[in-house]
């Protein structure tokens, strides 16, 4: 029984990044000896337990044969007989498919040093074709070392559009789709990651509204980039790394696409054509509930925020509830940031002062500043209670619009 190091933890240690987690094979071994040493079974599909003390996992070497569609569709052999060699062609990429013996010694079978070295991401073997997850995968790593210098090699994106032409992508489930978005948006280039899905042709198929965008004009006063599709993709790079941002940046501008050709390069009405499409998206791929609501509150309401000095003090009140803005400030937050992203992810205008969001905050404070409890002294009660609570409310923003625009000389940001 021999245990090695394997995978991202081996590889982060040679690029000297953080390793954060630890993930270890075992070679020579059967769930009867992992049992009698005392480690815990968790894994379902794959024969994984968990160390007794340090609670990482240990995996039996196994071997995958291809048996149907999709992530699931393999059929798996564990033994004391599969060598780590055996183990390691199984994996993704090269990086991947590296091990490190008990005295620190690499085991590098397939050249995960070398495409390193070359900051190449290069499928280990043919086998990578049998799961279309492979794809986002490699777009997921894609976003995470863009910036190191790391490409994916030629041969590894033609795999991938091979897999794509011969449909495998459809066969994925929304769960593995959804954790592996999840996670490329939060990686240091999100952008990429949409990048290669539309390079390999997977992005057409998994967000065709997406897609779509590509290609699409916009008004080049307010955005000098043009093309949707880059904006979108500008804006991404500027977000901040929260997912529920980033998300409703991908989605904000979703309604551009279905933009009748008549009347392009503007958009009219793109906020609320959007609507059913991020609502698609969202349903496809089993969204959590709580970026579903900021992606359609973005979708519907981004040009309020740009156009927020303009607005009278009765709409931000009822753009405020709304977002419940006043229950949830987390979420509105979520919304202001998502919004400067889409104002200055625009070409040469990614410098450019965004003072809606100061303003807006200050906006929502002033609202949830105004209590129930001073007019149910006053006697107000039932509906006249709600109706007399947006009033004050809708005068304490007009007290803060007053005093803002008389300190400051500001003009909206259009989006045509």
């Amino acid at each position: 029984m021999k245990t090695y190091l394997v995978g991202g933890a081996v590889r982060d240690k040679l690029l000297d990044r953080p390793v954060h987690e630890r993930d270890w094979v075992v070679v020579g071994a059967d769930e009867g000896k992992m049992r009698e040493l005392g480690f815990k079974p968790v894994g379902k599909d794959f024969p994984v337990f968990l160390h007794p003390d340090t609670g990482e996992e240990y995996a039996l070497a196994r071997t995958e044969r291809k048996s149907g569609h999709g992530y699931g569709g393999f059929t798996v052999h564990a033994a004391p007989d599969v060598t780590l060699e055996q183990d390691l062609l199984r994996r993704d990429l090269t990086i991947n498919a590296m091990a490190e013996d008990q005295d620190g010694q690499l085991v590098d079978p397939y050249g995960g040093q070398s495409d390193l070295d070359a900051r190449l991401l290069r499928h280990v073997s043919p086998a990578f074709a049998e799961d279309p997850l492979r794809i986002l995968r490699v777009a997921r790593f894609a976003a995470r070392y863009h910036h190191l210098g790391f490409a994916i090699a030629e041969d590894t994106m033609t795999l991938m559009r091979q897999m794509v032409d011969a449909g495998e992508v459809q066969h994925l489930v929304a769960e593995r789709v959804w954790k592996e978005i999840s996670r490329a948006l939060t990686e240091p280039d999100p952008d990429i990651f949409i990048r290669v899905l539309r390079e390999c042709g997977a992005l057409k198929i998994l967000l065709p509204e997406v897609e779509q965008l590509f290609g699409v004009p916009q008004p080049p006063l307010h955005h000098p980039e043009i093309d949707t599709g880059e904006h979108v993709l500008m804006a991404l790079r500027i977000a901040p790394p929260d997912l529920p941002v980033r998300f409703a940046v991908l989605l904000h501008d979703l309604g551009k696409g279905i933009t009748p050709k008549e009347i392009l390069p503007s958009h009219r009405g793109h906020e609320c054509g959007g609507l059913p499409l991020v609502r698609d998206v969202c349903k496809r791929w089993r969204v959590p509930k709580q970026l579903t609501a900021l992606a359609t509150g973005v979708c519907e309401y981004h040009l309020h925020c740009h156009k927020a000095f303009e607005l009278r003090p009765q709409t931000l009140m009822k753009m405020l509830r709304a977002l419940d803005a006043l229950r949830r400030p987390e979420r509105f937050e979520h919304f202001l940031l998502a919004c400067e992203a889409d104002a200055r992810g625009r070409k040469g205008l990614q410098d450019r002062d965004y003072p809606q969001v100061d303003y807006l905050r200050k906006v929502r404070d002033a609202a949830a500043a105004v209590t129930a409890d001073t007019l149910m002294e006053q006697g107000f009660e039932g509906a006249e209670l709600g109706k007399a609570l947006d009033r004050a409310r809708v005068r304490a923003i007009a007290k803060v619009k007053e005093r803002y625009l008389e300190n400051d000389d500001l003009e909206d940001d259009g989006d045509a």
